[in-house]
């Protein structure tokens, strides 16, 4: 209002970010966002690969299937930041396997330099695993 006012224009547009989310099945990837965006528990389905507007952030969220993950790349590009999702009570194979994904992820040339975030999920699990195990 105060820009309009004085005759300076409209406020710059804020910036928008696009995030791309990534992770295993099951490793709670939309029930996550879906809590972010305020989203009633009770209509998260299972992944299919869906944009999420969150403020000024473009999340997508990626399906997590074995069969998917090769296609996860297609997605990088023009990505600001990337969103990890594990279960961290997940068994130890998919803990082996998210570890491997994470690290392909790391090294991908779009998104090496990129901001990660880290989500152990699935913390109020009994055989959820601590931040040091993780």
């Amino acid at each position: 209002c105060f820009r309009a006012l004085c005759c300076k224009g409209p406020p710059p547009p804020r910036p928008e970010y696009d995030l791309v989310c990534i992770g295993l099945t099951g490793s709670g990837k939309t029930s996550l966002l879906s809590q972010l965006c305020s989203e009633s528990p009770e209509n998260i389905v299972s992944t299919t690969g869906r944009m999420l507007p969150l403020f000024h952030v473009l999340i997508i969220v990626l399906k997590g299937a074995d069969n998917i993950r090769k296609y996860w790349s297609r997605y990088y590009q023009g990505s600001q930041g990337v969103i990890f999702v594990l279960d961290s009570a997940s068994s130890e194979d998919d803990l082996e396997t998210a570890r491997n994904e994470l690290h392909s992820a790391l090294q991908h040339p779009q998104l090496c330099t990129l901001p990660f975030l880290i989500l152990a999920n699935h913390q109020d699990k009994p055989a959820a695993r601590s931040v040091q195990e993780v």
